[in-house]
C-alpha cells in the first residue's frame, strides 16, 4: 500500500476527478465530503462496502456510513481502503493502492467528464404540484383528528442535467455556496450517486467525548445581507421547532440523562433559507454515558423533523401515502470514527444523479394550521439549494 504526504503535483480538483474515474473503472464505491465551516475535504473508497443492520459507533472501524430513511433497512459502511485528505488546495495525505496511478493519470491532463454510478430509477411517477398539496391536506386532516402531532410529507422532482454536467464542479460549487452545510457525494453500484448539502447534524462525537445533536425546523427565505435579529417566526414555525426539541429531550429522559447543555433556539442561515436551531451537548465522560452516540442514534432516527410525531404512526402513514420510496433521502450519512470523531448528518437538501437527469427531494413539516400552498413553496425553496449548484 502506497502512502505519501504533502503531495502537490496537480490541482486538488484534477486529483479528485482522476481518483473517481479510477474507482469507477475498478468497481470501488466512494465518498467525498466536507464538514461545515471547514476547508478540509476528505475522499474515501472501498472495494467491498459492508451492509450492517445496526450502527455501533464505539465499535466501528473508521469509515463513512450511508443509511436509508427506513430504519429497518441495512446501512452501508464504506471502509477507508483508500483515504485522502485535502486542505486549502493542498493534497495533505494519500493512502491506498491506487495513489501512484491517480498521480500518473492526473498528470496526463485528460479532459473528460467524471463518471459516477447510476442505477435505474424506481421513481416512474413524480408527484406534481397538486398531488403534493393534496398529500399535505391529507396530513393536516390526520393532525386535526388527533392521530399525530406532526407529519413531514415529502416530494421529488426531476431535473435534466446539462451535457457538460460535472460532479466535482457541482461539489465545489456546493462547498462555496453553503459553508455551514455538510457537503457530500456518495456513489456505489448498489445505491447510485447521491449529492447533498445538509444543515442538520444527527449525532456528533468529538475527540474529547462530547455528544452533539440539534433540533432544526421552521423555514423561511433568506436574502443576502438580511439582519437575522429582525427575523420573525410564526407560532406554527415556533411550535414545529419546539416539537423537535421536546423529542430530543424525551430521548434523554428515556435513558435517564439529566445533565445536558441546551443552546437556542436561534435563527440560522442554511443556503437560501432560514431555520430555527437548538443545539444539545453532553459531556459523555462526566455523565458516565460512553455509548451515548449509539444509543441516541437509535432513538433519534428518523427524527420528528423528517418523519413526524409520534414516530411509528407518522412513519406508517408516510409509507402508505407518500407514493414513493424515499431511499436515502432523510436517512443519515457521514464519517464514522475518522480522526477520532464521528459526524453523522440527516441526508437533507440532496439529489440522486442519473445519466442525464437528477431527482431532487424535499419535505415540509405539517401541523394543524399548515397551508398546502405554503408547504409546497417551502419544498421549492429547499430544492433550490441543489438547483443552484447544477444550473449555470
Amino acid at each position: 500500500m502506497g502512502e505519501t504526504n504533502c503531495i502537490q503535483k496537480v490541482s486538488v480538483s484534477e486529483y479528485i476527478s482522476t481518483a473517481l474515474s479510477v474507482y469507477v473503472e475498478n468497481g470501488y464505491s466512494f465518498s467525498l465530503w466536507r464538514l461545515p465551516h471547514s476547508t478540509v475535504i476528505y475522499l474515501a473508497a472501498s472495494e467491498h462496502p459492508l451492509l450492517v443492520s445496526e450502527v455501533t459507533i464505539e465499535e466501528s472501524k473508521p469509515g463513512f456510513i450511508f443509511s436509508p430513511f427506513d430504519p429497518s433497512k441495512d446501512k452501508i459502511c464504506l471502509q477507508l481502503d483508500e483515504f485522502f485528505v485535502f486542505d486549502n488546495g493542498q493534497i495533505i495525505s494519500s493512502k491506498g493502492i491506487f495513489a501512484d496511478e491517480i498521480i500518473s493519470k492526473s498528470n496526463s491532463k485528460k479532459s473528460k467528464l467524471i463518471p459516477y454510478y447510476s442505477v435505474s430509477t424506481s421513481l416512474d411517477k413524480m408527484n406534481d404540484d397538486d398531488e403534493y398539496k393534496h398529500l399535505v391536506s391529507a396530513a393536516i386532516d390526520e393532525v386535526i383528528r388527533g392521530n399525530v402531532e406532526k407529519i413531514v410529507p415529502s416530494r421529488s422532482k426531476k431535473l435534466q442535467l446539462q451535457n457538460d454536467f460535472d460532479l466535482i464542479t457541482t461539489f465545489n460549487r456546493l462547498c462555496e455556496l453553503y459553508p455551514s452545510a455538510m457537503v457530500s457525494v456518495f456513489s456505489s453500484p448498489m445505491t447510485g450517486t447521491w449529492v447533498g448539502a445538509t444543515p442538520e447534524m444527527l449525532v456528533g462525537i468529538t475527540n474529547d467525548q462530547h455528544f452533539h445533536t440539534v433540533a432544526v425546523a421552521g423555514t423561511q427565505p433568506y436574502s443576502a445581507g438580511m439582519d437575522l435579529r429582525s427575523v420573525r417566526w410564526t407560532q406554527k414555525e415556533i411550535e414545529e421547532q419546539a416539537l423537535v426539541e421536546r423529542y430530543i429531550i424525551s430521548c434523554f429522559k428515556k435513558i435517564r440523562l439529566r445533565e445536558y447543555d441546551e443552546l437556542g433556539p436561534k435563527t440560522i442561515v442554511a443556503g437560501n433559507v432560514l431555520h430555527l436551531k437548538t443545539d444539545f451537548m453532553v459531556d459523555m465522560i462526566a455523565t458516565g454515558f460512553p455509548q451515548l452516540g449509539t444509543t441516541m442514534l437509535k432513538l433519534l432516527h428518523p427524527t420528528s423533523a423528517v418523519c413526524g410525531m409520534p414516530l411509528e404512526t407518522s412513519l406508517n402513514w408516510l409509507k402508505k401515502n407518500e407514493g414513493y420510496d424515499r431511499q436515502f433521502y432523510s436517512g443519515y450519512l457521514g464519517p464514522l470514527n475518522v480522526n477520532g470523531e464521528s459526524n453523522l448528518y440527516v441526508n437533507l437538501r440532496c439529489m440522486q444523479l442519473f445519466a442525464k437527469e437528477a431527482i431532487l427531494y424535499a419535505g415540509a413539516g405539517v401541523m394543524a394550521d399548515s397551508d398546502p400552498e405554503k408547504e409546497w413553496s417551502e419544498t421549492e425553496m429547499k430544492m433550490n439549494t441543489l438547483m443552484k449548484s447544477i444550473k449555470k
